[in-house]
């Protein structure tokens, strides 16, 4: 077992792997190299490299699945894009839609006594700007109970926490409508039939299909 720092390319891997659930389960290569973007074989040499490393358990022919190692090094990954995306956001000004990309280049050079100093100026912030929790210094994530807003029945009610980032211009639709983390949403009606569905967001009335609703996640509440 090696006590190195990860690469770039490594820890990119771990990321995308606790992304993928790779804390709790086995994930296929196939998954990795579509979240990655790469060829099914250079995901096989990576994963022999992470396994020989002590950062991942690897099962030839089925998947990887972070060791308490692994996990901890993908967490320090984590920490340090969301506090990034944060500080661009609510420091210097980006919008919301651009940060994630930013935060992707910058993640691999930050410091740990720059990461503790953003961490610091933030106040040790809880949430990134699109809801996911940042994970504390030791490690620690917050677990929550979440579902898709196409789950909410009629009449249900939610609070909207988190949403996928890695999409701008969905991004941009969603501040448009009012779907970012915090909001109140009703579910009006559902023609799923037509694949429309009516929300009451805060005081603003939305309609829209399904797919613009794909990566908007919410916590039901009476």
């Amino acid at each position: 077992m090696s006590g190195r720092i990860p690469s770039k390319a490594e820890e990119d891997y771990l990321k995308a792997l606790h992304h993928l659930g790779g804390a709790e389960r086995l994930v296929s290569p196939n998954e990795i190299a579509q979240r990655l973007q790469v060829r099914s074989p250079s995901v096989t040499g990576m994963l022999r490299q992470l396994a020989e490393a002590g950062w991942i358990s690897y099962e030839v022919g089925r998947g990887a699945r972070l060791t308490p190692q692994g996990l901890r090094e993908a967490r320090r990954v984590v920490r340090r894009h969301r506090l990034v995306e944060l500080f661009l956001h609510r420091v210097l000004g980006l919008d919301w839609s651009e940060v994630d990309a930013e935060a992707e280049r910058l993640e691999h050079v930050i410091s740990p006594r720059l990461e503790q100093a953003i961490a610091q100026y933030l106040c040790e912030p809880e949430e990134d700007p699109h809801g996911h929790p940042i994970p504390t210094p030791e490690g620690e994530i917050e677990q929550r109970a979440l579902w898709p807003i196409v789950a909410l029945q009629e009449g249900e009610q939610g609070i909207i926490r988190e949403v996928r980032d890695d999409d701008p211009q969905r991004l941009r639709q969603w501040e448009k409508h009012g779907l970012k983390p915090g909001a109140r949403v009703r579910m009006l009606a559902r023609h799923t039939l037509d694949d429309v569905y009516e929300l009451q967001v805060n005081e603003q009335l939305v309609r829209v299909g399904s797919e613009g609703l794909a990566g908007v996640w919410a916590e039901k509440v009476e």
